[in-house]
């Protein structure tokens, strides 16, 4: 689950750098406007690699994994309302 997350990230992150290297290097010689505009969308990038990077997946377990102690899970499977296993 987390090579999937890094690679994913890097992706994003890739293509945000290569945004605004493409931008400031090349595409501004041909167009100011399409250079900001590039650089608008690349700055979108981060926060949205972020957030997909770090969501849970169906199969990820971060929350309900039990403890490991029978005492403590035992205790939050009843305010959970979760039947003892």
């Amino acid at each position: 689950m987390y090579a999937r997350r890094r690679r994913g990230y890097f992706w994003m992150m890739g293509g945000c750098v290569a945004l605004f290297v493409s931008a400031w290097a090349v595409v501004r010689l041909w167009s100011m406007p399409a250079a900001v505009a590039m650089c608008l969308v690349a700055m979108v990038i981060p926060p949205v690699a972020a957030v997909l990077a770090n969501r849970r997946g169906p199969e990820d377990r971060w929350w309900d994994d039990p403890s490991g102690d029978p005492n403590s899970d035992a205790w939050w499977d009843e305010l959970d309302g979760k039947k003892p296993r």
